[in-house]
Formats: C-alpha cells, sequence, structure tokens
C-alpha cells in the first residue's frame, strides 16, 4: 500500500544535472542521521553514489531494519522492495520510494487472486503443496505462502528453501520465476520430467491432473526481463571472442543459459566472485548492465563485460532518477512525507513469517 502519493513537480525535471545533485548533498547533509538511502545493485550511478548502503533486495531491507537512528528509510529500488523494508522496518520508521511507477514486471506476473485460485485447484485435486514465494513479489503473496506453512526465498538461499519444503513430503508451489524455480529444483537433482509449468491464464494451469500428479515442483509460469535478455548465441560468442573467460549469470536466466553458463549466483555473489578473482582474470556476466558496468569500474586489474552486447537495463529500476530523490527528500525538509509504502499489519504480519521461516532455514 502507497500512502501520501503525488506527482513530482516539473521543475524538478528541469534542473540541472549538477544543481540536483549539490541538493541532494545538501539535503542529506541537513536531514543527518534520520535519513538512510538504501540503493540496489541494479541502480544507475548518478542514483547509487548517495546510497548510504547498497545491495540486493533482502540485504537492503535488512540493513533498514537494525539502523538504531533511521526515522525516514528511502529506497532506490522497486515497490516490492520498499515492502520488504516496511516489513521488517519498525513501526516508527517511514519507508519511501522516490517514484510509485518503479514496480516489477515480475513480480506483478503473479497475483494473490491468481495464486489463490491455484491454490484452490489444486486443493480440489487433493494434492496438497508447499507454497514458496520469491523474494520478487507482493506482501499479498509473501503473505500468502506464510499463513500456508510456505516460505519465502531469495536467489541465494532457494536452494535451501525448497529443499526444506521437499523434506516434508509434499510437492512445491514456486512463484512467480519459473526459471529460478527450474534451476534450483535442477541442482537439486529434481528431473526436469518432474517439474511442470503452470500458466495462471489458462484452465488447471494450462496442465492435465496426471501431470500435476507425477510432479515434484510446480513452477508459475513468471520471469524477469532483463535476464531473458541472455542466450546460448552470447555465451558461445563471448568465449569465441576471449578465449577462457568465465561466464557468470544469475539463476533466473533461461535454463539452457544455466546450464551452459561457468558459474551461477545471486548478484551478491556474482559481485564477491568478481571481486576475489585475481588480476588479469576475465569475467562475462549475465545480469543488469547497471551492476556489470560498476564491477568493472571498480575491478579494473580484470576484464568485466556483459554477457550480451544488447543492454540489459532494468527499466523499471531506471523510473529512480536524481531529479525523484531530491523531490521526496526536499518534502522531508518541509516535514512532509511522499510516496511512503506502508503494508497493512495483517499483510505485513503473515509476510514476516514467510520471511522468518526463511531466515531459520538459511541459518539451519
Amino acid at each position: 500500500m502507497a500512502i501520501g502519493v503525488e506527482e513530482i513537480p516539473e521543475e524538478y525535471m528541469e534542473m540541472g544535472d549538477k544543481e540536483v545533485e549539490i541538493r541532494i548533498w545538501e539535503a542529506k547533509e541537513r536531514l543527518g542521521p534520520s535519513l538512510l538511502i538504501l540503493g540496489h545493485h541494479y541502480q544507475r550511478d548518478s542514483v547509487i553514489k548517495f546510497a548510504d548502503q547498497r545491495g540486493d533486495s533482502l540485504k537492503l531491507s535488512q540493513f533498514a531494519a537494525s539502523s538504531r537512528t533511521a526515522e525516514y528509510i528511502v529506497f532506490c529500488g522497486v515497490h516490492f522492495m520498499a515492502e520488504s523494508a516496511d516489513i521488517l522496518s519498525r513501526p516508527d520508521q517511514k519507508v519511501i520510494l522516490p517514484s510509485m511507477k518503479a514496480g516489477c514486471s515480475l513480480a506483478d506476473m503473479v497475483t494473490l487472486e491468481d495464486l489463490e485460485g491455484c491454490w484452490e485447484d489444486l486443493r480440489s485435486l487433493g494434492i496438497e503443496v508447499v507454497p514458496i514465494s520469491y523474494i520478487n513479489s507482493s506482501a499479498e503473496v509473501k503473505a500468502f505462502c506464510g499463513r500456508e506453512g510456505g516460505a519465502v526465498c531469495t536467489s541465494s538461499n532457494a536452494a535451501a528453501v525448497i529443499k526444506w519444503a521437499m523434506e516434508m513430503g509434499k510437492k512445491v508451489l514456486f512463484v512467480p520465476d519459473e526459471h529460478l524455480g527450474r534451476n534450483t529444483g535442477y541442482s537439486l537433482g529434481i528431473g526436469l520430467s518432474e517439474m511442470v509449468t503452470w500458466d495462471p491464464r489458462e484452465p488447471l494451469g494450462g496442465l492435465e491432473p496426471q501431470e500435476i500428479a507425477r510432479a515434484k515442483l510446480i513452477l508459475w509460469k513468471g520471469f524477469c526481463s532483463v535476464h531473458m535478455k541472455f542466450s546460448v548465441e552470447d555465451i558461445i560468442k563471448v568465449r569465441e571472442r576471449f578465449p577462457g573467460i568465465k561466464v557468470i549469470v544469475h539463476p533466473e536466466c533461461r535454463h539452457e543459459v544455466f546450464r551452459m553458463a561457468d558459474e551461477h549466483g545471486s548478484t551478491e555473489r556474482i559481485a564477491r566472485r568478481v571481486k576475489e578473482g585475481p588480476p588479469g582474470s576475465s569475467f562475462a556476466i549475465g545480469t543488469e548492465i547497471n551492476l556489470v558496468k560498476r564491477l568493472a569500474d571498480e575491478n579494473k586489474d580484470k576484464i568485466v563485460l556483459s554477457l550480451s552486447e544488447r543492454a540489459a537495463l532494468c527499466p523499471s529500476m531506471y523510473r529512480i532518477d536524481p531529479p525523484h530523490l531530491l523531490w521526496v527528500l526536499d518534502n522531508l525538509l518541509e516535514g512532509r512525507v511522499v510516496n511512503r509504502v506502508m503494508v497493512p499489519e495483517d499483510v505485513a504480519e503473515w509476510a514476516r513469517v514467510g520471511l522468518k521461516k526463511m531466515l531459520d532455514i538459511q541459518g539451519g
């Protein structure tokens, strides 16, 4: 839920870049420790430089919750990330998203209504499943999983969470990224024939009852538009150009790309792998271009390039820009909060259950 939503005045979009930058630094100084700016790895450099902490969505939300002084948390990411920060933060903290147009097409591919319909269809067949929601989903979807005995997961701990779910002796329903689910299941030894894809636009997900009965893992038909841009042809080309280069891809990529790559991992793991690489090593990275460019800039003793020649840019993340950041900070200086993201407590309570289960599994 968003409250105090307003459109940015045109005057901010007409300002020069230098004026915007100077005013953001001044606003940060005036707001002091009451302000915490979080920047996701996929954010553009002109925004990330103002971040007090950068990382993936869960790391940032946990960082916000651990802050003792921050009253205002400005999340330079997308909507579901700001929701997670609000769910995990203290009641006295206010989470702000600079632009409410910064959504996530992947998260939008599973709605609570469609998920409940799938749940009822499976129950009508007498099939019991454990629901697992990727963190790239709405608070309502996370809450559903928490309420129905499931959990939330990230790309880095998806294997541990799916393994935990399967140990219950039930099938696993994984939403909303089918590729992360398939790649993780494959890594756990689940055969491709033991996984089916549920299409919420089709009756019974477009599946036959016997297909569902045979499956161990039911995957929601959803995808990340950024990671769908990488192909097997991209890997072949980069290996021809740079013999011996390490190809590392995000597990949201297509299965054939995942299997052909040398390594795979979350944004945090990709960044760590590049930083720990010896001088002179080379990497072709299959993930969002802003992170790849930043890794190249910060690791000039190595070759770091995008796996694809096509720019894999997250258009939703790009809706956050310096003028929007300045605008929300100016409002804070005037004692006003705009674009606050606030999850209703009945939803937040069950979403926290799903998130806590994930952390318990990860810790175990």
